[in-house]
């Protein structure tokens, strides 16, 4: 199982300790070859190649070889036991389906030389995986619809129809997960209580805001087209989908409290063709500017909290993570979920239909 020091039971809040001394590196030895790094691919891949891969190319000769594998055939890779890929930059949960099979190997921090590991704090690191940036699941709205503070602040506002009415969205079980946080939330359970999730009562609270949903969306494409469209007023929706249409001009707004981090991380693969580059790569990649880039470009925020240092403050309170907003949030348990994802399934394709 990966882990981290994050307890099911606590809550991010903001607020770091410096470190008592500086940390001090001497640069690697530039070194042949490559590394071969999956990502999503994209605007994603895009984004990685001018602030991560060719600027490591620069520094250390290695090339990166980006490829675009889905999940399944990383699994599927795995299960050969033919290890095609040096390094995985996927969702979380998707590592810890691969760590479940044996397949990811230790990070060795005590050589990275770019990054002082403890730069990442520790919610976002665990000895097979470390955070590539975060994204987060918030309470979209429209702003024509709801006039500034006039907004739901809350998830129990969320789910209060009469006082806020207006067409809802929120995630099916195709889009990863449904929001089973955000119900209980909603019924009244605090942030730093969420994990373990108490499913029934879960499912119970979403009955209550179920004829109000018009639609529970499977894609985050499909979110932000309705929140555009103006097909729904209010809706949960992953931050970096909303952002992108707001700043093209779409009437739309986040509301930050109570908002659920996600993580998209980086972890090495046993036996990788490239082992020793794919550690040097972790190890640069996750230094303050080639961290940042993700955060400037397509509003994740960034692992590294030097990273934020490198933004103006009207950007990080734009960002998942960020000083003013990681006390408005909490982590998504993604261990909890690898457990009990199925069970939830079986359950939400009942619900769904009743």
């Amino acid at each position: 199982m990966i882990r981290n020091s994050l307890t099911r039971r606590s809550v991010l809040v903001a607020g770091t300790t410096a470190l008592a001394t500086p940390y001090i590196w001497s640069r690697p030895a530039r070194a042949a070859g490559q590394v071969i790094v999956r990502n999503p691919g994209g605007a994603y891949g895009d984004t990685q190649r001018k602030y991560v891969y060719d600027p490591f190319t620069k520094e250390t000769g290695i090339e990166v070889v980006a490829v675009a594998n889905t999940m399944t055939k990383m699994l599927a890779m795995v299960k050969s036991g033919d290890a095609e890929i040096d390094v995985a930059d996927s969702g979380l949960d998707g590592l810890v389906e691969l760590d479940k099979l044996g397949a990811l190997a230790p990070i060795d921090y005590a050589s990275w030389k770019y990054t002082n590991p403890d730069d990442v704090p520790k919610e976002y690191r665990t000895a097979v995986t470390v955070g590539v940036c975060l994204y987060a699941s918030v309470l979209g709205y429209n702003k024509q619809t709801y006039a500034e503070g006039k907004q739901p602040h809350d998830w129990v506002e969320f789910w209060d129809v009469k006082k806020f009415p207006g067409s809802r969205m929120l995630a099916a079980m195709a889009s990863g997960a449904p929001n089973l946080e955000f119900a209980l939330i909603a019924d009244g359970v605090p942030m730093d209580k969420i994990f373990p999730i108490d499913i029934d009562r879960a499912f119970n609270a979403m009955s209550q805001i179920k004829p109000s949903i018009k639609k529970f969306w499977d894609t985050g494409a499909l979110s932000a087209q309705m929140m555009a469209d103006g097909d729904v007023v209010l809706g949960s929706i992953w931050n970096g989908r909303l952002q992108a249409i707001a700043d093209k001009g779409a009437p739309l707004a986040i509301e930050w409290n109570q908002h659920m981090l996600q993580i998209q991380a980086y972890g090495t693969f046993k036996n990788a063709p490239n082992a020793k580059a794919a550690q040097l790569y972790l190890d640069y990649a996750m230094s303050p500017q080639p961290n940042v880039g993700l955060g400037k470009e397509l509003n994740y925020g960034p692992v590294n909290r030097k990273s934020f240092d490198l933004l103006s403050p009207a950007a990080q309170a734009a960002l998942p993570g960020s000083p003013q907003n990681l006390r408005r949030s909490f982590l998504q348990d993604v261990n909890w979920w690898a457990a009990n994802r199925a069970k939830v399934n079986t359950m939400w394709s009942q619900w769904i239909l009743s």
